[in-house]
């Protein structure tokens, strides 16, 4: 069992590894063999756009979940929250080498989303850890009602983007039913609404910065 001390410095050097783009999935990219077409420039750069956008979007889960278990009081519970974060990761290294093929930027943002989402898992896990499974479930819920938004909005021909989407699509509903099985509680309304608006501010600015 590490020591809280050695823990802080376990989520320092996981925040570097996430923003400074060195992480390496446990998995190969589903998009390994998938034929890379030629896009229009103004497919690439849509692609590009939302690509962005759900990289952001493993930033926040790799914090949001590396918060949580930090402050989960149950060791399975904390397990299976850094096993998710640890999937999470092949998330953000996938989406990371798909923007480098499409010669897209990452959001210079990423920095602002990881402290904001790292600072809620930490809460949400002080809160009990029925309470911080619940935040995961309506996050998965909503990522994979924004995956689906995304999917229906690729280039026809992106099939490289697709398939990394897809596959992230069945992780996170994995992710939730897992939470489910664990105990989560069902976050209040407001709370669940709060997460909404938070999370599309974060897509619309990911989306262009």
């Amino acid at each position: 069992m590490l020591s809280l001390a050695d823990r802080w410095i376990v989520e320092f050097d996981r925040a570097l590894r996430t923003l400074s783009g060195v992480a390496h999935p446990s998995r190969p990219s589903p998009a390994t063999g998938e034929d890379l077409a030629e896009l229009l420039p103004e497919e690439r750069s849509k692609s590009g756009a939302l690509m962005r956008v759900d990289h952001s979007g493993e930033v926040c889960a790799q914090a949001l979940y590396s918060g949580q278990a930090l402050t989960a009081r149950d060791p399975a519970r904390r397990e299976a929250l850094l096993q998710a974060a640890r999937e999470e990761g092949d998330h953000l290294a996938w989406t990371r080498d798909r923007l480098r093929e499409l010669g897209a930027h990452q959001s210079f943002l990423n920095p602002l989303w990881y402290a904001g989402s790292f600072t809620l898992g930490a809460v949400a896990g002080l809160a009990g850890d029925r309470w911080s499974l619940g935040f995961v479930v309506e996050t998965e819920r909503q990522v994979e009602a924004h995956l689906d938004q995304h999917l229906g909005a690729l280039p026809a021909n992106d099939g490289r983007s697709r398939v990394i989407l897809e596959q992230m699509r069945r992780d996170e509903i994995q992710h939730a039913r897992q939470a489910i099985a664990h105990g989560a509680a069902n976050l209040p309304k407001p709370i669940a609404t709060a997460m909404r608006v938070t999370s599309k501010v974060m897509t619309g600015s990911a989306y262009w910065v």
